[in-house]
């Protein structure tokens, strides 16, 4: 590629550029403003250097899900040799100070030299964006990390990256420095195993944390550890306060079945696990199942071991075959009577499903991978789970008829609820479309406004009184609101605080949600900072995860932090503090006679109070909601939610002796 791409217009066109780094040129304008536009107004950057300038093109961001994302780069390509069939094992391990290494059994990067490049083949793939074994389609048949850029981009945003190959009988090390070679290949000893150990510290200058968090990468090792079944991960934490948490170790012989049993164990199940692997062509298709008596469905995509979190083609193929199959089976056997329609949702209402293809080409969307794209994926699984699940509904036909009744069963409640929910409305007066608690704001840009969910009239009466009328409105709800996790559609529908949430943010919700009629683009959860608060709290994020789980994976639901005491020395100006540890800390730091207010609750702060502290964007802090794990989330809601005593007895045993602030 030249210096300037006259197609593209390159420069000015400094943002297509960006994706030329496997070619160690970015164009950056800089022209400040200056009339001119002239060569001197082009800044070329070298190497690795373009990661650092822009590392949220490479892994999704800087904040923690980036940071973790440098763990998956490694572990993805520790795992390739796994799928490739020449590794068994993976230690990941959280130092004590502050590093991960990421270490396997597998072949171990080539360490010879390429005359081409004048480099060792090590310090080619560790330090040179597109560069690895996964371009020319035989060293890796199947593979997770195929953009190539994985562990140099790791290498790039980390203040020092050091890795050892055993190889060959010999240990081969080599060093790094914020992406620049600092220690050249050198044979460091002799060695009788074999794979590669990378090491890495997260660079401060590019990370807004560099605490890696432990619960989020077990999360990801377990899942890897069901999909690939038979290989040992192994977690290691150093910093672990207990002697048990240091070291956790994932090996699962029965893969997707034991997953789909792990994420069904807090339910009761319906019908066995369905269970098959079939290859068409270089495609393998996994695919395990089982029905539940909870009312959501769980379907959880991959494609070479990267979970698919929007979903993509091999999810939109499962959900076709279901459709048919269940619907074909009925047909033939006269099982639904009457006019009853049973659609897709109806079948997969309960489901717990988990679809994992390797194929040799996956195209991704965006190099974080959300997105499966390949289009003759969803007929693969089409077909192979047609073939399969028509076979073993023909010789289970019980499990046949227990599948077709539930589906049946969700279809009879869907047109309840719908009938319910048009009733409901006009009784209640939302048909006109806001609930009449609701304090609206003036703007109409949902883009400017702010909806706050107010625990309580007391606590709405000095948010009225302290909001921003033009951008902020109010909407109190009365008590505990309905836990969702236990209940029906017809029962959500029928609880008065739930409808009246649903009408005012005007998405609809479950199925029918629309995003583009969201109202308000940030969503607050404003609840006392106390036990009651926190089960309120904790109810509403029920409800969003379980219904309107968009406007958590768009940054669009809030929780507002409040202060528990209110500080003043003398006629001082009052500080505002949020925990005990703070009190004590402030109360020491002003030393003297300090007056301390503790608030009880919302409602006894005054509107300039709750203005200063919770409403204005200049003074707040607000909590944004995020899914890091959606199966650890699940699994804390499954347990503290759902009907089953015996898990959240264990879970508040477990958790009891962690606790460090109870407010009784």
């Amino acid at each position: 590629m030249s210096k300037f791409d006259k197609k593209n217009g390159l420069p000015p066109g400094a943002d297509k550029a960006a994706h030329s780094l496997g070619e160690d040129l970015v164009a950056e304008v800089s022209a400040g403003g200056k009339s001119e536009y002239t060569g001197e107004d082009i800044q070329v950057l070298k190497g690795l250097e373009g990661v650092r300038v822009r590392p949220a093109m490479y892994i999704g961001s800087t904040g923690e899900p980036g940071l973790h994302h440098l763990v998956w780069e490694i572990v993805d390509n520790a795992i390739d040799e796994v799928m490739a069939g020449y590794a068994t094992k993976v230690i990941v391990e959280l130092h004590e100070d502050g590093s991960v290494s990421v270490e396997d059994d597998g072949r171990g990067i080539p360490v010879d030299f390429m005359p081409e490049e004048g480099k060792p083949a090590l310090e080619v793939i560790l330090s040179t964006l597109h560069a690895g074994g996964k371009f020319g389609g035989e060293a890796y048949k199947v593979s997770g990390g195929l953009h190539g850029v994985g562990s140099s981009v790791v290498n790039a945003l980390s203040l020092r990256f050091e890795a050892d190959v055993h190889r060959d009988g010999q240990v081969h090390h080599i060093g790094f420095e914020r992406g620049n070679t600092t220690q050249p290949m050198s044979i460091t000893g002799k060695s009788k195993k074999r794979g590669t150990i990378i090491r890495f510290w997260p660079d401060p200058e590019i990370f807004e944390t560099v605490e890696f968090k432990a619960s989020t990468l077990e999360g990801r090792l377990r899942e890897l550890a069901f999909l690939n079944a038979g290989i040992e991960i192994t977690l290691i934490n150093d910093q672990a306060e207990d002697e048990e948490d240091k070291r956790q170790v994932y090996k699962y012989k029965g893969g997707l079945s034991e997953f789909v049993k792990y994420m069904c164990r807090s339910s009761q199940s319906i019908t066995p696990i369905v269970h098959f692997i079939k290859q068409i062509e270089d495609t393998r298709i996994e695919i395990a199942m089982q029905w539940t008596d909870g009312y959501q469905e769980r379907i959880n995509g991959y494609a070479n071991n990267i979970f698919t979190k929007d979903g993509g083609t091999h999810v939109v193929g499962l959900k076709a075959a279901l459709t048919r199959v269940v619907n074909q089976y009925a047909s033939k056997r006269d099982l639904i009577k009457g006019k009853e329609q049973v659609t897709g949702d109806d079948i997969r209402e309960g489901l717990v499903a988990i679809v994992s293809v390797w194929l040799r080409q996956p195209q991704f969307e965006g190099q974080t991978k959300g997105q499966l794209g390949n289009s003759e994926v969803k007929g693969l699984v089409e077909q192979a789970l047609g073939e399969a699940l028509s076979t073993y509904l023909d010789e289970n036909p019980g499990v046949g008829k227990k599948l077709v009744d539930r589906a049946a069963a969700a279809a009879r409640a869907r047109e309840a609820a719908k009938r319910a929910r048009d009733i409901e409305r006009k009784k209640s007066g939302l048909s006109s479309g806001l609930p009449g608690k609701l304090t609206d704001c003036s703007e109409k840009n949902p883009e400017l406004c702010e909806l706050f969910i107010v625990e309580g009239d007391s606590a709405a009466g000095p948010a009225k009184g302290g909001r921003n009328r033009a951008t902020q409105a109010i909407l109190p709800i009365r008590g505990k609101i309905l836990n969702v996790e236990k209940a029906n559609m017809l029962r959500v529908l029928q609880n008065e605080e739930v409808r009246a949430i649903i009408s005012a943010i005007g998405t609809g919700f479950g199925h029918d949600f629309n995003y583009d009629k969201l109202r308000y683009h940030k969503i607050v959860i404003m609840t006392d900072a106390d036990v009651d608060g926190a089960h309120i709290r904790t109810l509403l994020l029920t409800f969003f995860f379980n219904f309107m789980p968009q406007l958590i994976e768009n940054g669009k639901l809030y929780i507002a932090l409040n202060p528990l005491y209110r500080l003043r020395k003398g006629k001082g100006k009052p500080i505002y503090v949020f925990t005990e540890k703070e009190r004590e800390a402030k109360t020491k730091e002003l030393g003297g006679s300090v007056d301390v207010t503790r608030f009880k609750g919302l409602g006894e702060m005054n509107p300039d109070e709750l203005a200063e502290t919770t409403l204005n964007p200049e003074s707040r802090t607000l909590l944004r909601v995020n899914i890091e794990d959606l199966e650890e989330v699940r699994r804390v809601v499954d347990r503290l939610m759902g009907d089953e005593v015996a898990p959240r007895k264990r879970f508040i045993t477990e958790y009891a002796r962690k606790v460090k602030n109870l407010d009784i």
